[in-house]
């Protein structure tokens, strides 16, 4: 049997490198011919993403390799420069260790014995949304490239056509349009207000362009979204410029941070209160591995809890001390909630810091989220049939939280427009969209059961997500 070797490279974040390797992971336990080998660039600000590395790389199966590369300098941090502007440019300095790490598996493969079939023949390199400069590596050495795309399908019709919107506004900047944009992959024209705050500077304005324009020279397009949930959005690429494109989600870590975060304890005291919980009682809050807010709107947020009545389990953090780093939990809750609101909320709510969110939302008392409406975080609510209340903080998440409630339904709206250092959330505006987040008999929470059912459909076997996985299998395989 004639065996073969992916190469994959995220950029160190949890929301880009998790899903790459879940990716590797599906593409292998659906074809045995198949093994992976995921490149890691490490970044010193993220140890956390480096403690879940290491426990990746310790449970991983032996037909998944993690080659660390060489550290590099890192670009220097200017305090104005985007996340994307900062790590594009780390991954443009990996550009050569890259190129070796890959000759160093094409020569076990051309060393080996030309009549076995012991070593695995290349047949691809992945690269993510931020990692495209890779894609001379592959063009250098001959490798077809594809791109693993872990926003959902309207994201990347966004990307795809931002470089049409950059020649059509050559004087006018996108943060100061008062007009809608017709976007091929919305039914509804998108309002300026959700675009990515990174497509306000111009820093990372360039930047997407820039991998907005390279995702074009790749062989294929891999989407952690599922033909069922953004069929508009996956129809609108069908042209003859586009590469092809596969939608073979969704693609999760199911088991979460739960099987490898240091505090175990801490995680288990959150599932013992939800256990004493009624079912589809709690409303949990959680923004994501970068989510934070400053004291005033936490406060905001508690007032608004308190009002709605509601069973709660919040996951509160702070803002992190220094640009790059993520969030850490409160030392003393109490200095940063309203006075006396854990006394007064006892029994009825959870103040915690970090949790594993994919657990919270499958443990049966939950029964709504309000969420920053991360791309993984919607898959994970859409499995696990909650319900969510949008509340977009970063990256492209405004434009989720919109199509997620105008074009596909599935979502209750407190707010699509957020952006930190903005408008502040009310307090009347967190009670009136918890409350209608936990009606049990909302049109939105049916709508939410049955994509449910049609996500985990999709991925069984001959659903529309696994059919799309052994097209590209093929693809591989065969070379075409």
């Amino acid at each position: 049997m004639i065996k073969f070797e992916v190469v994959l490279i995220a950029t160190p974040a949890f929301g880009n490198f998790v899903p790459i390797v879940e990716f590797a992971q599906r593409l292998i336990d659906h074809d045995p011919r198949f093994s992976a080998t995921i490149l890691i660039i490490t970044m010193p600000e993220q140890t956390l993403l480096d403690t879940c590395i290491q426990s990746r790389v310790a449970t991983s199966a032996t037909n998944i390799k993690f080659v660390h590369l060489p550290t590099v300098d890192h670009p220097s941090l200017d305090q104005s420069q985007s996340f994307v502007a900062h790590v594009s440019s780390l991954v443009e300095k990996q550009k050569s260790n890259v190129r070796q790490a890959i000759t160093n598996l094409m020569g076990t493969e051309l060393d080996s014995d030309s009549e076995s079939n012991s070593v695995p023949q290349l047949a691809g390199l992945f690269v993510d949304m931020f990692c495209t400069t890779i894609i001379d590596v592959a063009k250098e050495l001959d490798i077809p490239c594809y791109l693993y795309f872990a926003s959902p399908a309207s994201f990347l019709s966004f990307m795809l056509h931002l470089p049409i919107l950059d020649t059509q506004l050559t004087t006018t900047e996108l943060a100061e349009l008062d007009t809608e944009l017709v976007i091929p992959g919305f039914v509804n024209p998108v309002p300026p207000s959700v675009l990515p705050p990174l497509a306000l500077k111009r820093d990372g304005l360039s930047w997407l362009l820039y991998h907005g324009r390279r995702y074009l020279e790749t062989k294929g397009i891999i989407i952690n979204t599922l033909q069922e949930l953004e069929p508009h959005a996956l129809n609108s690429f069908s042209t003859s410029q586009m590469p092809r494109v596969y939608p073979i989600g969704p693609v999760l870590d199911l088991a979460g941070p739960a099987q490898w975060h240091p505090d175990q304890a801490h995680h288990q005291n959150i599932l013992n209160w939800l256990d004493g919980q009624p079912l589809s009682s709690v409303v949990f809050l959680c923004f994501g591995s970068m989510g934070s807010f400053d004291v005033q709107q936490v406060r905001e947020i508690a007032h608004g809890l308190e009002r709605a009545g509601v069973r709660f389990l919040w996951s509160l953090r702070e803002k992190p001390k220094a640009q790059l780093n993520l969030p850490n939990d409160y030392t003393s809750l109490e200095e940063v909630l309203p006075h006396g609101f854990l006394e007064r909320t006892v029994g009825i709510g959870l103040v915690c810091g970090w949790v594993s969110q994919v657990s919270i939302l499958a443990h049966k008392a939950v029964g709504g989220f309000v969420s920053h409406c991360g791309w993984n975080s919607i898959l994970e609510s859409l499995w696990h049939a909650v319900p969510i209340a949008t509340w977009p903080i970063y990256a492209e998440q405004q434009m989720n939280a919109f199509m997620m409630v105008k074009e596909l339904g599935l979502a209750m709206e407190i707010r699509l427009d957020y952006k930190m250092g903005r408008r502040m959330v009310l307090a009347k505006e967190v009670e009136e969209g918890v409350k209608s987040l936990m009606d049990g008999d909302s049109e939105v929470r049916k709508k939410v059961k049955e994509m449910s059912l049609k996500a985990k459909m999709a991925v069984g076997e001959n659903g529309s997500s696994c059919t799309s996985l052994g097209t590209l299998i093929d693809e591989l395989a065969n070379g075409v």
